[in-house]
């Protein structure tokens, strides 16, 4: 069964187009690092919860918007090998440029896939 990478994050409401332009450098990167396939959302249905949400998991701020992102891998092993030659390679950070987006609010994680329909 496939891997999935999965990050949640809070971007500035007015930076769309530079966000999708970073997701699209990220997406040719993790493709070539052998995933097959990326997508990347933009929020418009977020509500706040009262216990947790999407923008209190993110501390989004009043001009932020929440973006989903996933990278779909063939498995946890090509998953893995992907993110080693990711670490190990200082050039993918110069090709991606400056994250659209704080860093430090975005959540994250890998998760095996148990089902699709």
């Amino acid at each position: 069964m496939s891997y999935v990478d999965g990050m949640v994050a809070a971007a500035p409401a007015n930076g769309k187009d530079a966000y999708l332009e970073y997701a699209q450098r990220a997406a040719e990167v993790f493709k070539s690092l052998g995933a097959t396939s990326v997508v990347d959302c933009w929020g418009e249905t977020v509500p706040n919860g009262e216990v947790t949400s999407f923008p209190m998991a993110v501390k989004k701020k009043e001009d932020e918007v929440v973006v989903f992102s996933w990278v779909e891998w063939p498995s946890k092993e090509a998953r893995d090998a992907g993110w080693k030659k990711f670490e190990d390679d200082p050039s993918i950070f110069e090709r991606l440029g400056e994250m659209p987006f704080d860093g430090k609010r975005m959540i994250f994680g890998g998760f095996e896939k148990i089902a699709s329909s």
